[in-house]
């Protein structure tokens, strides 16, 4: 039950992030769910280990917070490696 949780909060965080990031990232649902999953990884971390924030429980507020921002820091870091490659 919990990997849907996280699976759910992935799909909504990364359709917020691609909501809030202007310009045309592409990709499908799954690299939405991806970039949501891998997001809240981030998002995460970087909340408990840099601000000492608890994130824990997938749909708290700020796990879904962190999970955001850490989507909208893949987004950036995905565009620049595209834009590299293109």
């Amino acid at each position: 039950m919990n990997i849907i949780a996280w699976i759910i909060l992935g799909l909504i965080a990364g359709a917020i992030a691609k909501a809030i990031y202007p310009g045309n990232q592409g990709g499908g649902i799954f690299a939405t769910i991806g970039l949501g999953i891998l997001g809240s990884l981030v998002g995460g971390w970087l909340g408990s280990t840099l601000l000492g924030i608890s994130t824990s429980g997938a749909f708290s507020i700020p796990g879904i917070l962190f999970a955001v921002i850490g989507a909208l820091i893949l987004i950036f870091i995905w565009g620049l490696v595209t834009r590299r490659a293109a």
